[in-house]
């Protein structure tokens, strides 16, 4: 029995989550934002499974610090609808 890595499950959740917000951005026509957010929220996870098939533990270290990156990137563009009264949903 293989076991379950916690970190790649709740990124794979977090990734299903983005998906649905950005589905109500796209349906308020707020494509751009829709897009940046998809691609930065969706690649934490993408990261952190390709971390798993490392070359090296230096390789393991880059892919999730690219993760963290992704993560920093993806809190970005909620805060921005947030505080945009535009774009706020």
């Amino acid at each position: 029995m293989e076991k379950q890595n916690i970190i790649v499950e709740k990124s794979f959740q977090f990734a299903l989550r983005i998906i649905e917000y950005c589905e109500l951005l796209e349906e308020n026509k707020k494509y751009i934002i829709a897009r940046q957010l998809l691609k930065s929220g969706t690649s934490i996870g993408a990261n952190i499974r390709e971390g798993q098939n490392a070359e090296s533990r230096a390789d393991f270290i880059h892919k999730l610090k690219i993760a963290i990156k992704e993560a920093e990137e993806t809190d970005y563009w909620p805060l921005l609808c947030k505080h945009s009264k535009k774009l706020s949903i």
